[in-house]
């Protein structure tokens, strides 16, 4: 299946441009997916059957002004200010090849004032150290190591290294949008309650049955309208607000106010991929900046592209780990702030019975991606929701073995002081 990215001069004008995916191969004839654009905006998905012969331009962009009939675009103003000072941080482990790729296209950020920095996570070789120092050193890339295993330890040695008034993270396997880190710091500038910004998700190559199926069923993306969380207000469509993390986004594309974040103590040592408690270090972040009172926004101009795993047995481990992850971080949260169980458990039974339902759905191929396509031609094997669960079983368990794993661990940042 073809990626590609699919610009109209609105919805009943000509076509800007069809272009591939980033460092992806044209886009050719049979099924194709493509994101639409509005004057460069992203509006939404459509897949596509180009034929041999036609024009894919044309047949995309009639499939896509089919789709959105009746979208009107909302109205946002330009940010009236610069956005402010913005560290980078990437989190990688012996991939140094995708996060060359990854590099390379933060260092092209329309952003006016960022820096970045790379982070080793218990490297077995010198492989990333000597990539940054040869090839992006001198373009002002930063390089330090973390030793502790577990990519919120990661995360945390960035944070400690980091200068910006914003902190953005991604990881080493995306291609960031030329106006990623623009459009992710810029509502920090606007809003001074703003404790979290996420963006847009969307596959960079779909050439697998593990990468459709992912992709087919949701994948990372959380939609193309700009959403905002606000713990004064909770959102009816949230049973379980600020407990169901996900919601908000991943931690793929994420960025917090550095202050706000070190006040929350970063992020949990003990969550995270490298743990054995399998994910949910973003989850806890977004969880613990909401329940210290500050406001969230999803903003999809925001846009990374993301290399799906390609495997079935990564997407097996992935099922398992994102079931992992939702509970480990659960339970890290009332861990370290005890006082939160009480409103938990008073919205547990509205929230199990809202994620049972997902959940069947699900199963019965009725959730799709964002622009109602994909999910009946690819149904979701059942197996998969029952590794999911298996995952949530753990989850608790594989919290606590790495708990004790760092127990006596200090934060970077309290570490310097």
């Amino acid at each position: 299946m073809s990626v590609g990215e699919l610009d109209l001069d609105g919805l009943d004008g000509g076509v800007l441009s069809l272009t591939p995916a980033p460092g992806g191969p044209p886009v050719g004839h049979g099924e194709v997916y493509v994101l639409v654009r509005l004057r460069g905006r992203p509006v939404g998905t459509v897949l596509g059957q180009v034929r041999d012969g036609d024009d894919a331009a044309e047949v995309l962009a009639g499939a896509a002004r089919k789709q959105l009939t009746g979208y009107v675009p909302e109205e946002r103003p330009a940010p009236a200010v610069a956005p402010p000072r913005t560290s980078v941080v990437v989190a990688t482990r012996e991939r140094a090849s995708q996060l060359a790729r990854a590099l390379d296209s933060l260092l092209g950020q329309d952003h006016p004032d960022y820096e970045i920095v790379v982070v080793d996570n218990n490297p077995a070789t010198d492989q990333t150290r000597e990539l940054v120092r040869r090839r992006y050193a001198a373009l002002g890339v930063r390089y330090a190591a973390e030793p502790v295993p577990g990519l919120a330890a990661a995360h945390n040695r960035g944070v400690a290294c980091a200068h910006g008034e914003i902190l953005a993270f991604t990881d080493d396997d995306v291609i960031a949008d030329r106006r990623w880190l623009s459009s992710l710091a810029a509502p920090f500038a606007a809003d001074p309650r703003l404790g979290c910004a996420t963006g847009l998700i969307l596959p960079a190559r779909l050439t697998t049955p593990a990468q459709i199926l992912l992709e087919s069923h949701g994948g990372f993306t959380k939609g193309f309208a700009p959403r905002h969380f606000d713990p004064r207000r909770p959102p009816a469509d949230e049973p379980l607000f600020p407990f169901t993390a996900g919601r908000f986004g991943s931690g793929a594309n994420m960025a917090f106010r550095a202050r706000a974040l070190r006040a929350v103590g970063g992020f949990d040592p003990a969550t995270g991929t490298g743990t054995p408690a399998r994910g949910g270090d973003d989850l806890y972040a977004f969880a613990r900046i909401v329940v210290a009172g500050h406001r969230l926004s999803y903003t999809p101009e925001a846009l990374v592209w993301h290399h799906h795993r390609e495997t079935w047995q990564d997407l097996e481990n992935q099922a398992y780990g994102y079931g992992a992850g939702l509970t480990a971080y659960l339970t890290a949260i009332i861990v370290r702030r005890p006082a939160l169980l009480p409103a938990l458990l008073a919205r547990l039974p509205r929230g199990v019975a809202h994620a049972l339902a997902i959940s069947a759905h699900r199963d019965a191929g009725e959730q799709s991606v964002p622009g109602e396509h994909g999910s009946q031609s690819y149904p979701w094997p059942r197996s998969l929701s029952r590794l999911e669960r298996r995952g949530m079983l753990y989850g608790p368990l594989g919290y606590l073995r790495a708990r004790r794993r760092v127990r006596g661990h200090r934060l970077p940042w309290e570490v310097a002081r």
